[in-house]
C-alpha cells in the first residue's frame, strides 16, 4: 500500500515513520527544500527517543521517501494524508492555510480517487472546506474525479509518540464513505490485530474529539493546581489529595499532578482554539477560560515563591533552573514554563544558569526570539546539573528528567552559595533535602525550612 504524509513537523514525521515501520510505503513531502535534504540524509530535525533510528532503518529498506513535490506522488498513492501546521491566530484561532493550500495542490492536479486525511488538529467544520476546496478546483479544470475526506487525529504524547503510535489504546477516524472506512481499517488493522480499537464516526465529531480530549486533559491539570495552590493555603497536602481522589475509580489517577503549569503544542493551542470556535458559535467555554487562566497564574508559581523568599528583592542573585523543555524526553519549547520563569528572572533582576540534557539548543533559539529588550547576556547553559548550581542562590525544579530524579544532595549543598530549592514538580522527598539541611518548598505543601 502506498501513501503520501504533507508535513514533517512532529505529528507527520512520526506518523510516516510508523505506517513505513509495519511496511507501508511512505512518501513524505515538505516544501522545506533543507529539512527533506536532512531527512535523506539520515538527520531528524526533532528530539524524539527511537525515532532517528526508526527513520534510518526504513529508508535503508526504501519504505520510507522523501520528497518537497505533492504532485510527483498524487498518481501513485491511494491515501494522502495532511499533516501541515496549524498555527494559532492572534485570536486564539487556528490558521488553516497550510491545510487548505494542501487541498488546492490535489483539486488541481489529481487524475485519481484520492481519500485525503487531515491529521492535523482542525476546527470542526474544516473536512467540509477541504472538500470544497478540492471540489473548487476540479471545477476550474472542468473534471470530476472521485474524492473522499476524513479526519484522524492524533493522540500522540511527546517523549512516548513512537510507543503511541505502534500500539494505540484508540484510533479515532472520521469517515463520509464505506470506501474510506475499508481504506482506514487497511491502514490500521497491522497496529491492532490482536485488538481492533477504530472507533468510526462522522467528520465533524472526529474533529471535535481531538479539542475535547486535549481540553480535558488541561482542565485537569489545572484543577490540580487550583486544589494545590488552595492546600498551601490551609494546611492541606496536595499529594495525599491527589492520592485520595485518584482511587475512585470515576476519577482516575492520570494527569492529577500538580505543577507549574502545561505547555507544549497540543494544550495552550487547543484550548484556545476551542474557545475561540465556541465564541463564533455564540457559546462561552467558561471552563475552558478558567482553565487558561490558572494555567497563567501557574507558570509564575515559582517565580512568586523565589520572590517571597528573598523578599522581592532578586538583583544580582544568580538562579539555577534544572529543565527547560516543556515535558521531558523532547526538546520542544512551545509554550514552555521554564520562558515565563526566565523572563520574569531577568526582569527581576536576576542571572540565569539553565541545564537540560536535550533541549538548550531549542531555548536558546525561542529565548533571542521571544525576549527581545531583555539581558539574555544573564543566561548562561550549564554543563551538567552540578554546574547549574555553581554559586547559586536558588534552584528551581521545572522540567521532571529522569536524571534530575537521584543528585547528590551533598554536592549540591556544598556547591549553592545558598541551599534553596524550589520544586516545580514535586519529585522530591522534602524529609530527604532536610538531612542535607537544604530549605525546600514544593507544589501544594508545607514549606520545609
Amino acid at each position: 500500500m502506498n501513501i503520501a504524509i504533507v508535513g514533517t513537523g512532529y505529528v507527520g514525521l512520526v506518523s510516516g515513520t510508523c505506517f513505513s515501520e509495519m511496511g507501508i510505503d511512505v512518501t513524505r513531502v515538505d516544501v522545506d527544500i533543507q529539512k527533506i535534504k536532512s531527512l535523506k540524509e539520515g538527520i531528524v530535525p526533532i528530539y524524539e527517543p527511537g525515532l532517528e533510528d526508526m527513520v534510518s532503518r526504513n529508508v535503508k529498506a526504501e519504505r520510507l521517501h522523501f520528497t518537497t513535490d505533492l504532485t510527483e506522488v498524487l498518481n501513485e498513492v491511494e491515501v494522502i494524508f495532511s499533516a501541515v501546521g496549524t498555527p494559532p491566530d492572534e485570536d486564539g484561532s487556528a490558521d488553516l492555510k497550510y491545510v487548505l493550500e494542501v487541498a488546492r495542490t490535489i483539486g488541481q492536479n489529481m487524475n485519481k480517487y484520492i481519500l485525503l486525511v487531515t491529521k492535523s488538529t482542525v476546527p470542526v467544520g474544516t473536512a467540509q472546506l477541504v472538500k470544497k476546496t478540492i471540489q473548487e478546483e476540479q471545477d476550474k479544470r472542468g473534471v470530476s474525479i472521485d474524492f473522499d475526506v476524513a479526519s484522524n487525529p492524533e493522540f500522540l504524547k511527546e517523549g512516548d509518540a513512537i510507543s503511541d503510535f505502534m500500539s494505540p489504546d484508540r484510533v479515532v477516524v472520521g469517515i463520509e464513505s464505506e470506501k474510506a472506512k475499508e481504506l482506514m481499517t487497511k491502514l490500521y488493522r497491522p497496529f491492532l490485530l490482536n485488538n481492533f480499537r477504530v472507533i468510526f464516526m462522522d467528520i465533524a465529531s472526529a474533529e471535535m474529539t481531538k479539542y475535547a480530549a486535549n481540553a480535558m486533559l488541561a482542565t485537569r491539570i489545572s484543577f490540580m493546581n487550583d486544589v494545590a495552590n488552595l492546600c498551601e493555603l490551609l494546611g492541606a497536602d496536595v499529594n495525599m489529595v491527589r492520592k485520595g481522589i485518584g482511587t475512585d475509580q470515576r476519577i482516575g489517577s492520570k494527569f492529577l499532578y500538580p505543577g507549574c503549569g502545561y505547555g507544549g503544542s497540543c494544550f495552550p493551542k487547543d484550548v484556545k482554539a476551542l474557545i475561540h470556535t465556541a465564541d463564533k458559535a455564540g457559546y462561552e467555554m467558561k471552563v475552558l477560560k478558567s482553565v487558561e487562566d490558572v494555567n497563567a497564574y501557574q507558570k509564575m508559581v515559582l517565580f512568586h515563591k523565589l520572590n517571597k523568599y528573598f523578599d522581592g528583592d532578586l538583583k544580582g542573585r544568580t538562579i539555577a533552573i534544572w529543565g527547560l523543555s516543556f515535558k521531558p524526553n523532547t526538546d520542544d519549547m512551545r509554550e514552555a514554563p521554564s520562558l515565563v520563569l526566565i523572563e520574569q528572572l531577568l526582569l527581576a533582576g536576576a542571572s540565569v544558569r539553565a541545564y537540560d540534557p536535550v533541549a538548550m539548543p531549542e531555548a536558546q533559539k525561542s529565548i533571542e526570539r521571544k525576549m527581545l529588550g531583555l539581558p539574555i547576556a544573564e543566561i548562561s547553559y550549564a554543563h551538567d546539573i552540578y554546574d547549574a548550581v555553581l554559586d547559586a542562590d536558588a534552584l528551581l525544579l521545572v522540567t521532571e528528567w529522569k536524571e534530575f530524579r537521584m543528585p547528590s544532595w551533598g554536592v549540591v549543598k556544598k556547591t549553592m552559595r545558598n541551599a534553596l530549592v524550589l520544586d516545580g514538580r514535586n519529585i522530591y522527598n522534602s524529609i530527604e533535602l532536610k538531612e542535607f539541611d537544604i530549605q525546600y518548598e514544593r507544589i501544594g505543601g508545607q514549606t520545609e525550612r
